[in-house]
């Protein structure tokens, strides 16, 4: 069976410039999120110790030799710092209960920028009245926004078109502001290369987009904020059937932009907004490094109204976000089968944790996984009861690799790995079946699962060498009656799996060899 630990897991690379860390002497890995860094305030992140539980750890936040903040969380965010100073930060651990020391982090040692420059939307003659059409105003502060500046939406309602960002900026959206997406969809031709449920084609452009789309290349995007205490919101739902109209059947579904691309986009921070009324995903990222996105509350309800969609993409730290969503809430993805393996640019390191995830239909990985998926850490969430619950999901169609996915520390509903999807199946198929393995599920609670249906699902693929393999479950609650399935699979291990009775929940193994429980 295999051993898994995300301890000592990735640090993105920063510029020596602005920070210095060293090895770490003990499980505390310090370090800043992607593109946090600015003139008055940074976003740190440290790896949570194995074995810390909820409310037994505490994490003192010291700067400079003195203690500024405690907190249970593995994030922080330290504001009214000097522009252009060097700051020392640590993060020690302690028990909850009498403040015992545990273990310190590596010493991180950052430099603030100099203060930003701010260029306002209203300068360039965009009005606030929730009518005008703004998209020449806004773009041409964009355009015209010096290196490292920010480009300020005030407080009011500006509508929009389709914008696009570049390198080096930030896009502010100040509280009581409002970008609001136009509901015509001329106002987002002309048409773009874009990604949608795993193929590249044309749609049109996105509310705000970023970077040009390119598998075989590198970034095109660079040092990009989306930030602010304000609102995006799209042209929903009217604008989506505006575009299906026009376009009817699939033509029209697939067409549609999203609020937020980003393509070929390194070093990239979404954070503090209300993101809503998206045409169709609300927040893409395709072949991007180096994503974080924090303290986002977004909230859909429209067809295809997924939240987030890592796509092909490496490096990804989402926390302390809120979804209340109409499709998945996440949805890791890499590409469809042939093109997808073709492609071959797997989605790999994806941290998700401290998020809310109030409605929707789950969290997930696939279904279009065709280029893999490795390395997915999901710690310290709270889910509703969401139509499908935590899922990695494929079709024997997509070929490559699922792999090395921790879910941990959370309070869940359902766990599925499926395996047969009624949906989303065209497309030639991969030369072989995708295999998945080398997963673990600890400290979960599932007792408020609905147990009609089974509340752990296992499945494996048909052909020979394709079963799903290598799953640890333990220490998990489940509901009263609840129902464990397992088909074709092997190496699957349930330890303290129980219901809330104390009792064995009813295990149906089927076509399985070396299932413990």
């Amino acid at each position: 069976m295999v051993a898994f630990s995300f301890l000592g897991w990735l640090t993105p690379g920063l510029a020596a410039s602005s920070a210095v860390e060293a090895s770490p002497p003990a499980a505390l890995r310090l370090f800043a999120a992607p593109q946090t860094l600015r003139s008055d305030e940074v976003t740190l992140l440290w790896d949570k110790p194995e074995g810390a539980r909820a409310g037994r750890i505490l994490y003192e936040l010291v700067r400079d030799g003195a203690v500024i903040a405690r907190t249970a969380k593995t994030h922080f965010t330290a504001k009214d710092l000097l522009p252009g100073h060097r700051y020392d930060f640590t993060v020690r651990a302690r028990t909850a209960s009498d403040g015992a020391a545990l273990s310190a982090s590596n010493p991180l040692s950052l430099e603030t920028p100099a203060k930003e420059s701010v260029v306002s939307v209203v300068d360039h003659g965009a009005i606030g009245d929730g009518k005008t059409l703004n998209t020449k105003a806004i773009q041409a502060a964009i355009d015209q926004c010096p290196p490292h500046g920010v480009v300020l939406v005030p407080a009011g309602v500006f509508v929009s078109g389709a914008l696009f960002l570049k390198s080096d900026m930030t896009l502010e959206i100040a509280e009581g502001g409002v970008l609001k997406g136009s509901i015509d969809p001329a106002d987002y031709a002309p048409f773009i290369l874009n990604r949608f449920e795993g193929w590249e084609m044309k749609t049109y452009a996105s509310l705000l987009n970023a970077g040009t789309l390119d598998h075989a290349g590198p970034a095109h995007v660079r040092n990009l904020s989306i930030r602010g205490q304000g609102t995006i919101s799209g042209g929903g739902r009217t604008l989506s059937d505006a575009i299906r109209r026009a376009l009817p059947g699939t033509p029209g579904l697939r067409a549609r932009g999203r609020l937020i691309l980003l393509m070929n986009a390194e070093n990239v921070e979404v954070a503090g907004l209300t993101l809503e009324e998206t045409p169709c995903w609300t927040l893409h990222y395709v072949y991007s490094e180096n994503v974080s996105l924090h303290g986002l509350t977004i909230r859909s309800d429209v067809l295809n109204g997924d939240g987030i969609d890592p796509d092909s993409s490496r490096n990804s730290y989402i926390f302390n976000c809120t979804f209340d969503t109409g499709d998945d809430c996440i949805a890791i993805k890499s590409g469809k089968n042939p093109e997808g393996n073709r492609i071959d640019r797997p989605t790999e390191n994806v941290r998700i944790f401290d998020c809310a995830f109030i409605r929707g239909h789950g969290i997930s990985i696939g279904s279009e996984m065709s280029g893999g998926v490795r390395g997915v850490l999901v710690e310290d969430c709270v889910a509703g009861n969401l139509l499908h619950g935590f899922q990695i999901k494929a079709t024997k169609d997509r070929g490559n690799v699922v792999e090395d996915v921790t879910v941990r520390d959370c309070d869940l509903q359902k766990i599925s790995i499926l395996t047969a999807l009624p949906y989303n199946n065209d497309g030639s198929p991969a030369p072989e079946q995708p295999y998945f393995r080398n997963f673990r599920f600890s400290h979960l609670d599932l007792s408020k699962a609905a147990p009609a249906s089974a509340v752990i699902l296992v499945n494996g693929f048909p052909a020979e060498g394709h079963r799903t393999k290598n799953v640890v479950f333990e220490n998990i609650k489940l509901p009263s009656a609840a129902i464990v399935e397992v088909d074709q699979a092997e190496d699957v291990t349930f330890t303290n799996v129980l219901n809330a009775e104390g009792e064995k929940p009813v295990f149906k193994i089927s076509r399985s060899d070396r299932i413990s429980y």
